[in-house]
């Protein structure tokens, strides 16, 4: 995070199996892609999360962009131009932001952990398996 100080409340991030994550910071940075910075304010910092998390709805107030998810890839466009503004793919089910596509990222946001598997995180963000689909 480019600025952060201690969380001192007592709330926490629940994920999909209804546990509890404790939050230990609040602060903010930003996302450099190649033609525009991206703000993220109220950023939290939980220690014991193996996945980064990004809250599209947030993303979209701070920044005045909108996504568009297609089935392969996804597109963060500005809202009043509706230029593509950082493009990306969905990997393994998850819709994520890429290296490739982002040139300078704060550490926090990239997790070097894989050991999840996509329907896993499915089921943590409470999403539908791919079982109820296939019938």
């Amino acid at each position: 995070m480019t600025a952060s100080e201690p969380y001192l409340g007592n709330d926490n991030l629940h994920v999909g199996d209804g546990k509890g994550l404790p939050i230990s910071h609040l602060g903010h940075t930003k996302i450099y892609a190649p033609h525009r910075s991206f703000t993220l304010s109220n950023v939290l910092h939980v220690p014991t999360i193996t996945k980064p998390l990004l809250s599209v709805q947030k993303f979209y107030l701070d920044n005045n962009v909108y996504f568009e998810f297609h089935p392969r890839v996804f597109y963060v466009k500005d809202l009043n131009t509706h230029e593509i503004l950082l493009p990306s793919q969905n990997k393994d089910g998850l819709y994520a932001l890429t290296k490739s596509f982002v040139t300078s990222v704060p550490q926090a946001y990239w997790s070097p952990c894989t050991s999840a598997s996509a329907d896993l995180w499915h089921r943590r963000l409470g999403h539908p398996t791919t079982r109820i689909f296939n019938c």
